[in-house]
């Protein structure tokens, strides 16, 4: 004896299907870009690490040029490293954040030209 299908499967089994479509075109999107390489990955990390070292030592060097030709209470050095450190970190924050948007795009792109 088999049992009639319930009405509230069949929704629930389409919803399943096309989950897993997208996520099948998914996977076979990311086999055709193939995967970054050791080289891309340290690429990006310096390019990450430059943004945050130039604008934390150009604080730095002008805080010490201040501090020598205007000497005063409070450091120069100090609160410009602090500043170009903030700086250089919000710079790295918006570079990754930009990347990931276009991976992102990209990525959907991808699924919609398979449909």
């Amino acid at each position: 004896m088999s049992e009639a299908p319930h009405n509230g499967d069949a929704p629930d089994k389409s919803a399943m299907a096309a989950q897993i479509d997208v996520k099948a075109r998914r996977k076979l999107a990311a086999r055709r870009r193939g995967t970054p390489g050791v080289w891309f990955g340290l690429g990006t990390m310096g390019l990450i690490g430059w943004s945050v070292a130039v604008p934390t030592l150009l604080g730095a060097a002008l805080g010490s040029w201040l501090d020598a030709r205007y000497p005063g209470t409070h450091s120069w050095t100090l609160a410009l490293l602090v500043a170009g450190l903030v700086l250089g970190c919000f710079n790295a924050w918006r570079w990754v954040a930009k990347e990931e948007r276009a991976m992102h795009a990209y990525a959907e792109k991808d699924t919609d030209a398979d449909t």
